[in-house]
Order: structure tokens, then C-alpha cells, then sequence
């Protein structure tokens, strides 16, 4: 029996406890066999793609007409591109680890990439979940947005063979698909990424060393090949969450000038090009009686900025067997001893240095002085506020940053379309218009109440709910924050606090169906507005909901 396959068996088993339920009642799936099967497909997604529960459930689509498309991601648009994660698992009870990805599920795969992604095609016998999330791909295609598409293979064993391999070549999709293998190695990986890293790191060249401020600070050069090598034995352990977030070679522009760099004749210029790596550790220990190539003992070492191009560095080396023999191309390296009990200073470097490429700032805001304050009142009120993220599974009473942010946008700041697809700003550039100074715990606690209503009636929709349903979840929470205005008697969301809390808490608990029945309505009576009696196809609701014209309609309605 394999070890690794092992853990991630016993994993599963805790898993389907929690979620079993939300199976059998989302995706109709009852027999025990599929139900573990869908298990293992969350836990992918929920590691590989670093999300949170709900968001993580939300892509599964496993089931009839599924096209062997067992889940399926849809990032937001960036630079003119969006990457969409497909993954199809298989799960074996025989827990040795030895058999290959089957062949045919990369078929399956090769045939969904083929049909999805193309705007005319038809698409029969297409489960709901999947054609839901296929028609906003679509839909953005059709805006101009070219997809980059990730084909993710997971299973308990080892990698598709060559035969299946031939098959991706044959394909001829080029580099706008990328195909990965996931399986109880990698995910064991991610999951033990928590452990502190110590290791040796062999400099080149001269260093300066400075004590500051009761830290001290290590300028140098490594070579690309050490860096290559720290990441192979460490992996995701060096790069805490930052590795699920990789934005890949295709498509990404810094990503692909390092690797050009690196293959081309100006390797040598590399150093000159890059912006370098920020590592913090909690000791470093080196040679001072040395001039230089010092190899540098550190205990508990991060990469806090810089890994994209660590794992850029490691990708291209690693398909590249002759580039990974010139030891010509170097970075910057600067190494920060910190204080360990000083993780706001940490916090504040990882923030100050994170801006090459779009990095999960949720993360960087959770000590904000807002953000420790509306914890604080968020309990008073009998909530727990989650601005850090947590492995443990989630409460009712629990409310996270990133719901809080969603939910709040879309409710009271009346930015639905901002709410869904900006989320990578909601701790950007969008943080003060969201969090202001103003914004209190009874504020946070109700827009999340009506916000989920609002998708809870997105995920499990009734039988005689229009298809506008599943993509209208953030405008309908944000015309039931105007109904229960009305109901309280004020006039904006500013005098909702402490005072009347348990008077509104109690109005949706009364009433909530109805303000969510109302504003269903209310979304149908702006669609009809819009676009008359003509039937709205799911690509012009996806790129209609993307829109803010349809929030003006509501308004009037309202």
C-alpha cells in the first residue's frame, strides 16, 4: 500500500462525512462509491486551486452529460485572457498507486476542450451545472477574451502513458492547453506545504550582510540551477499557498519572458532583466571569514515574493534537459532574518513586494485595522469573522473575508457585476469603496444572510425557476437589501447597526423567501425590459449579468 494514497484515502473517508449531503441534495448523487468518487474531485479542486468550500463545491459538475468534465473553473478575465481549469479524476479503491490515468480520460478530455470552447458548436444532453459555466466561457470568447485552458488529470496512481500522450499530440492544441497530472503525491504535497523548510542555499559571487532594525538582511546572487533544485525538493512547502496560484507559462507574459530569457543567447543578462526573489527565514547562518560564495544555512524558509519566477524557473529547466547543464543565468536574491514573533512586518513586506503578478491580497489584508475591528463587532453579534483563511470547514455562523467582501459589494454597495467578476480587486483596488470606515459587523451579517439565500436558490433552483437563475444570484441579494430597507423603515444601509440587527435578522428569517421571490421578479421584469419578448440565449445572460446596464433597470424598478 501506498503511503501517500493512504492519507488521501483516510482524508476522503473524513470528507464524505461533511459533504456527503450536499452531494446527494446538488448533484443527485447517492451510491456510495460515486459519492467518494466526487469527494476526491473537491478535494482536487479545493487544493490545486486553493478555494474555499463553497466555491470549490460550486465547480463541481459530475454526472449525467458531463462530457467528462468532472469540474470546471472560470477565472476572471486578465490581460485580455482568462484561464479556464477543466478537471476529470479517477479513483481507484486499490490504494497501491501504481495504475496509469486511463487513456480514454484523456480522450474524454481532448473531445470536451474540442466542443466547449467553440462558441457555434451545439451542445446535447449537457448537464445544467456544466452548460451554466460553459455558456460564461463562452460568452467571453465571444467578448474578445481568449481562453487559456488547463487539462487537469487526477487520480490515486501515476501518470496517463505514452499512447494517451501521443493522443494530446495529436490534438494539436498547442500552447494554449496545458496538461497537468495530479494525483495522492502532489496532493499530499499541498497539504503538508505548512512544515518549515531548512536547507542550505550556495551563493555566487559576493553578499552584503546588514544588521537593521533588530532583523538582518542578505543581498546575493544565486544561480537559476539552485533555485531550480530548491524547488524540486521542496516544492509547495517553499511557496506556501502561492504555487496553487501559478499562472503557467501560456498565456502570461512576465512568465513567458523569463522563460525565453532563459532559452535564449541573453541567459547571461537574466540577472539584469528579473526583479529578483524575496525569502524570509527566522535564522541565517553563514562563513564570514569567507570573500564570497557563501553557502547560506536557513532555518524555516518562505519565498515571499518571487514565485512565479522560481516556478517558471523550474518548469522550463525541467523541459529543457540542455538548458538545465549552463550554469550562466543568475537572480537576485534578497534574504530577510525576521523577528518571529513580528508577523505584521512579514505581512507588510509580502504585500510591498507582491506586484508582478496578481497575487491573492485577501491574504495581505487580513491584519488590516478594518479587518480586525469588524471581527471583533462581528462576534458581538454572535458571528465568527474569518478574515484568515482555515483549513477547518466553515459554520453557518461563520462568515469569511471573501463572502463578507462579495456579499457587501453586491448588497449595499450596489456593484453586483463587480461583486462576481472582479473578485481578484475585492482586497485591491476595490478594498476602500468595499471596507469603508463606516462599514460595521450588522452590515456585514445581513448582506451574507440575504447574499446567501441568493445563492442557495443559484445552486439548487426550483423546477419552474427561469435559466436567468443561475448566473442572476448577485443582483437578486442586491434588490433583497432594498426590500428589507424598506421593511426596517430606513433609508440606506448606513443606519443598519447593533440597535436594529436582531430586528432585521429576524425580517429575513420571516420574510426572506418572499424579498427572495420579489426580487427574482423584479430580475425578469429588467430581463424583459431589456430584450422584449426575444428568447435570451445562455451566452447573452452570462455576458448580460457581466454587464452594470441591467442594475440601472432594476433600480427603476425598485
Amino acid at each position: 500500500m501506498n503511503i501517500n494514497a493512504s492519507i488521501i484515502d483516510q482524508r476522503l473517508t473524513s470528507l464524505v462525512a461533511n459533504i456527503q449531503t450536499q452531494i446527494q441534495t446538488e448533484l443527485k448523487i447517492v451510491e456510495s462509491v460515486k459519492v467518494k468518487s466526487v469527494a476526491f474531485v473537491y478535494l482536487c479542486v479545493q487544493t490545486i486551486l486553493d478555494l474555499e468550500h463553497a466555491e470549490a463545491f460550486d465547480c463541481l459538475t459530475e454526472g449525467g452529460g458531463d462530457f467528462g468534465v468532472d469540474a470546471i473553473h472560470i477565472s476572471e478575465e486578465y490581460d485580455g485572457e482568462f484561464t479556464v481549469s477543466l478537471f476529470q479524476a479517477k479513483y481507484k479503491k486499490n490504494l497501491e498507486g501504481d495504475s496509469n490515468f486511463p487513456e480514454n480520460g484523456i480522450k474524454a478530455l481532448i473531445n470536451a476542450i474540442n466542443y466547449l470552447f467553440d462558441p457555434s458548436a451545439q451542445l446535447e444532453y449537457t448537464n445544467r451545472r456544466l452548460l451554466t459555466k460553459v455558456e460564461e466561457a463562452r460568452s467571453l470568447i465571444r467578448d474578445g477574451y481568449i481562453p487559456q485552458v488547463r487539462a487537469i488529470a487526477c487520480n490515486n496512481g501515476l501518470t496517463w502513458n505514452d499512447s494517451a500522450q501521443e493522443e494530446i499530440k495529436r490534438a494539436g492544441f498547442g500552447e494554449q492547453v496545458s496538461w497537468e497530472h495530479v494525483n495522492h503525491e502532489r496532493l499530499v504535497s499541498v497539504l503538508q506545504a505548512s512544515k518549515p523548510v531548512k536547507d542550505t542555499l550556495q551563493l555566487v559571487g559576493a553578499a552584503v550582510v546588514e544588521d537593521m532594525n533588530y532583523s538582518r538582511v542578505l543581498v546575493g546572487k544565486i544561480s537559476v540551477l539552485e533555485v531550480a533544485a530548491l524547488i524540486e525538493r521542496h516544492g509547495e512547502r517553499l511557496l506556501e499557498r502561492n504555487i496553487r496560484r501559478y499562472l503557467g507559462l501560456q498565456g502570461n507574459r512576465v512568465n513567458e519572458a523569463i522563460r525565453d530569457t532563459l532559452l535564449s543567447d541573453e541567459k547571461a543578462n537574466f540577472y539584469f532583466y528579473n526583479n529578483g526573489l524575496t525569502l524570509t527565514c527566522d535564522t541565517f547562518v553563514y562563513n564570514a571569514l569567507q570573500n564570497g560564495d557563501y553557502r547560506v544555512r536557513v532555518d524555516n524558509l518562505q519565498i515571499i515574493n518571487g514565485s512565479q519566477t522560481c516556478l517558471t524557473i523550474f518548469r522550463t529547466l525541467q523541459e529543457n534537459i540542455e538548458t538545465n547543464q549552463d550554469n550562466s543565468a543568475y537572480v537576485l536574491l534578497r534574504l530577510y532574518q525576521l523577528p518571529r514573533d513580528n508577523n505584521e512586518l512579514i505581512q507588510k513586506i509580502t504585500y510591498a513586494t507582491n506586484s508582478q503578478n496578481p497575487v491573492d491580497l485577501r491574504d495581505l489584508r487580513a491584519n488590516d485595522d478594518r479587518q480586525q475591528k469588524l471581527e471583533i463587532d462581528i462576534q458581538q453579534l454572535g458571528y465568527q469573522y474569518r478574515r484568515k483563511r482555515s483549513e477547518s470547514s466553515t459554520r453557518s455562523t461563520d462568515i469569511t473575508s471573501g463572502v463578507a467582501a462579495a456579499a457587501v459589494l453586491s448588497v449595499w454597495r450596489k456593484k453586483p457585476h463587480q461583486a462576481k467578476f472582479f473578485a481578484r480587486e475585492h482586497f485591491g483596488k476595490l478594498y476602500d469603496f468595499i471596507f469603508t470606515n463606516r462599514l460595521n459587523g450588522a452590515q456585514v451579517i445581513i448582506s451574507v444572510q440575504l447574499f446567501r439565500l441568493a445563492e442557495n436558490r443559484r445552486k439548487r433552483p426550483e423546477s419552474t425557476d427561469l435559466e436567468f437563475i443561475r448566473y442572476a444570484s448577485y443582483f437578486i441579494a442586491m434588490q433583497m437589501g432594498q426590500k428589507l430597507l424598506k421593511d426596517i423603515d430606513i433609508r440606506s444601509e448606513d443606519e443598519l447597526d447593533h440597535t436594529n440587527f436582531d430586528q432585521a435578522s429576524q425580517l429575513i428569517e420571516r420574510h426572506g423567501e418572499n424579498y427572495l421571490t420579489d426580487a427574482v421578479e423584479d430580475v425578469r421584469q429588467a430581463l424583459k425590459s431589456l430584450y422584449g419578448k426575444q428568447t435570451i440565449s445562455f451566452q447573452q445572460l452570462s455576458a448580460t449579468f457581466r454587464r452594470g446596464d441591467l442594475i440601472e433597470k432594476l433600480q427603476q424598478i425598485a
